[in-house]
């Protein structure tokens, strides 16, 4: 008698034991599917935020444009930005915007058959390339790789037979690049060269290699010109602060640039219509991040979601 109670109390035991372990089960299952669609409701929501975050500032750059259709200004974006950026109990979003016009436009530098097709262009690239701490001779492996024709490569270029040597191997592009990113498959441009230059650089501005002078950073101001200073580059940087530029020849109105400006005129311009938009929104704990190239026309050149 005494051992069928034992027997029964190590069933009991058993019994509870693993009644606690299946409740826990459920619990964790519970938890765990209570969260991946919490998570998943988050996401979503963080998406359509996001694209909103896009919506919004199309609309924006649309607006200023029609309010002052001569140019388009640092302040003005920071400005967009800054309304566009909010957060409150269902999230938050932040947005950023980047003029592509005010880079460098490196699909505008070179034509086919190895030709420089914009000498300005190129010259501000190879400055803006000096500036940074990178070789100006990076240009001849990049005219290699749009280059469509059959000739040698440049001193410091590199044709198919050099990338066919790699692993794994491949050819040149022949061809305008795609993306930015592309530039990592050039001879070269490793990813440190790449990241160095991807403020300063664009494949998308529509007019050919003009420089917006309103919204290009310092270091594209600055390799504008040979005879471009410190001092100068910081006195048009200060002047358009306060007075956007409505015409590229009021370049002369700056102190010292006067001798500077009339050259400019070719190879700059006041205003801009494609733009970098960086869209994050944030619900919960999960972050959304849509990066896109639009036109003021709505024109998409460029989307990524992650």
């Amino acid at each position: 008698m005494k051992d069928q109670r034992g027997f029964a109390l190590v069933i009991t035991l058993l019994v509870t034991a693993l009644l606690v372990a299946l409740s826990a089960e459920f619990v964790d299952e519970v938890f765990v599917g209570t969260s991946a669609r919490q998570n998943f409701i988050d996401g979503q929501q963080a998406s359509i935020m996001a694209r909103s975050g896009v919506t919004a500032c199309v609309k924006g750059l649309q607006t200023i444009q029609n309010l002052h259709p001569k140019y388009s200004s640092l302040a003005d974006l920071t400005q967009l930005a800054k309304l566009l950026s909010v957060a409150d109990e269902r999230g938050t979003l932040q947005v950023t915007i980047e003029d592509e016009s005010g880079k460098v436009n490196l699909n505008q530098i070179f034509g086919p058959n190895g030709v420089v097709a914009n000498q300005q262009n190129h010259d501000i690239a190879a400055r803006l390339f000096k500036k940074l701490g990178l070789s100006p001779d990076l240009l001849d492996p990049l005219d290699d790789w749009v280059d469509d024709s059959g000739i040698a490569p440049h001193p410091a270029g590199a044709k198919s037979p050099y990338y066919n040597t790699l692993k794994p191997p491949y050819n040149v592009k022949s061809g305008k690049l795609d993306t930015v990113e592309e530039l990592a498959l050039v001879k070269g441009f490793d990813a440190g060269t790449v990241q160095r230059l991807r403020p300063f650089i664009t494949i998308y501005s529509v007019m050919p290699g003009l420089v917006n002078i309103n919204t290009a950073p310092k270091e594209i101001i600055a390799a504008l010109d040979d005879m471009m200073t410190d001092s100068l580059t910081n006195q048009v940087l200060d002047y358009r602060k306060t007075t956007p530029f409505q015409d590229k020849s009021e370049l002369a109105k700056v102190p010292g640039m006067q001798t500077i400006a009339p050259g400019l005129t070719t190879s700059t311009t006041t205003s801009g219509t494609v733009y970098r938009i960086v869209s994050q929104a944030t619900v919960g704990e999960t972050t959304r991040v849509i990066e896109t190239v639009v036109n003021t026309s709505s024109q998409s050149f460029y989307w990524r979601e992650f």
